[in-house]
């Protein structure tokens, strides 16, 4: 069972910046895997914010790039996001997502609160 602890959510004033970080348990950094970072705001569904794959290919949504990057330490089974330029509408539970394809099986942290307002 792989469990996915988040960690780094707080309250940041507009233009701030905050590191979201992912610990993963058991050996998913081992095998192939994507791992990535979704978020949900009051009201709104939950949506993609980042991905990156074993090979560190990455992917992002539209409204975040340029502004936030995705990491990955294998060694420390890790993932990270970086949050720069944060605005108001950057708003949102942050969801940690690990997906191993070759399994058709996608964990689930329990999210980290970040607001941001002044």
């Amino acid at each position: 069972q792989v469990q996915l602890a988040e960690s780094g959510g707080g309250l940041v004033q507009p233009g701030g910046s905050l590191r979201l970080s992912c610990a993963a348990s058991g050996s998913i950094f081992s095998i192939n895997n994507v791992m990535g970072w979704y978020r949900q705001a009051p009201g709104k569904e939950r949506e993609l914010v980042a991905v990156i794959t074993n090979a560190g290919i990455t992917t992002y949504a539209e409204s975040v790039k340029g502004r936030f990057t995705i990491s990955r330490d294998n060694a420390k089974n890790t993932v990270y996001l970086q949050m720069n330029s944060l605005k108001p509408e950057d708003t949102a539970v942050y969801y940690c997502n690990a997906k191993i394809p070759e399994y058709d099986v996608t964990y689930w942290g329990r999210g980290t609160q970040v607001t941001v307002s002044s």
